[in-house]
């Protein structure tokens, strides 16, 4: 039989609400509390919420006076201000993991050097780059490759026709190109990359999203012939190391400074965000505050400025195998399961 609770036992709740983990009010409390939920008055429970709202950001705001008055304060006695704090983001809470890369790591340092891309890094080979598609092709597959071509020098495209890849990677390696991306497009799209290193391999297969190609962006710059300048971030991991050295395999390694063209691939949370920007120094005059007239002294101050080229997309890594493209025989490095998705604070680059 169940046990009906006294109205006027309040000791009963207040433990069920301490075990819920919210905070436990008596039934004076209650009373006084109103939440915007138990007005049934749209336009009063507007009100209240606003007003709600409004006492927040006072209080936070009043909150962030009192700190920055008492770091002024340390900093005029002397003394060392309050340590600030930091916000939990996923990205600083991300779980611990052994392969990330730490200066003081002598393997680490053996595999760079005895890796495939060590060549084209160490400037003893001039990297050469052969573009093609899969068998079918799509109509935004054309304008993708002939810009990731004004992205990439040294680059030529073939048209794939009926050949196999297999085939096309021989071909590949007589005419001494250094690397091989296929760009697979579905239902009239491009969706995935697959990047060969030659004549060695390795093979990498990214998916691709969030296409936008030049003429789609606002504002946007036509790039130059000059060879850009090459930005790899936290690529952390051995596996991230090894895929950032991937990417920059597929440029020159003496990039030039006067075309002032940046070419940016920017993990997060294990996606790869690829941007092509150019940037400019703009030099402004500013007039110092208080001064008139004849005796006002324009302080110059420089400003950079950014602007996209394109095309921008988000490439996610689902393998990286061993050798040149082999479907059958090949030896996988890394594969990307389901499986492994069990916490979103888990990263593998």
């Amino acid at each position: 039989m169940g046990f009906k609770r006294k109205k006027g036992d309040g000791e009963g709740e207040e433990m069920e609400s301490e075990v819920r983990g919210r905070p436990s009010f008596n039934t004076a409390e209650r009373r006084n509390v109103i939440l915007p939920s138990m007005i049934k008055n749209k336009d009063k429970r507007a009100k209240v919420y606003a007003k709600q709202k409004h006492e927040k950001k006072v209080e936070k705001q009043k909150k962030i006076k009192a700190r920055d008055a008492a770091e002024k304060q340390a900093l005029e006695l002397g003394e060392e201000p309050p340590q600030k704090m930091v916000p939990k983001t996923i990205e600083n809470t991300r779980e611990a993991d052994e392969t990330v890369c730490r200066p003081d790591d002598e393997e680490l340092f053996a595999d760079i050097d005895a890796d495939e891309f060590n060549p084209v890094l160490r400037r003893e080979v001039t990297p050469k780059v052969l573009i093609t598609t899969c068998r079918f092709n799509s109509t935004r597959g054309p304008a993708f490759i002939s810009e990731l071509q004004s992205v990439i020098p040294n680059s030529d495209y073939r048209k794939r026709g009926t050949y196999d890849l297999k085939k096309i990677v021989e071909y590949a390696k007589k005419k001494d190109y250094t690397s091989l991306i296929v760009v697979h497009t579905n239902r009239r799209e491009p969706d995935a990359l697959l990047i060969i290193g030659l004549p060695n391999g390795p093979t990498a297969h990214f998916k691709l999203s969030n296409l936008v190609l030049r003429k789609d962006i606002k504002n946007h710059g036509n790039p130059t012939s000059h060879e850009p300048e090459l930005v790899l971030n936290n690529f952390t991991t051995r596996l991230g190391n090894r895929v950032g050295r991937f990417f920059q395999s597929l440029f020159p390694q003496e990039p030039n400074f006067r075309g002032r063209r940046v070419v940016t691939f920017h993990n997060q949370r294990d996606f790869i965000f690829f941007r092509h920007h150019r940037y400019i120094f703009d030099v402004k005059e500013d007039k110092q505050s208080g001064a008139k007239g004849k005796d006002a002294v324009a302080k110059q101050r420089v400003k950079p400025r950014l602007q996209e080229c394109g095309p921008s997309f988000t490439l996610k890594l689902v393998t990286l195998q061993h050798g040149t493209f082999d479907t059958k025989g090949g030896e996988f490095e890394w594969v990307h399961k389901p499986e492994m998705d069990t916490s979103r604070r888990r990263f593998f680059l």
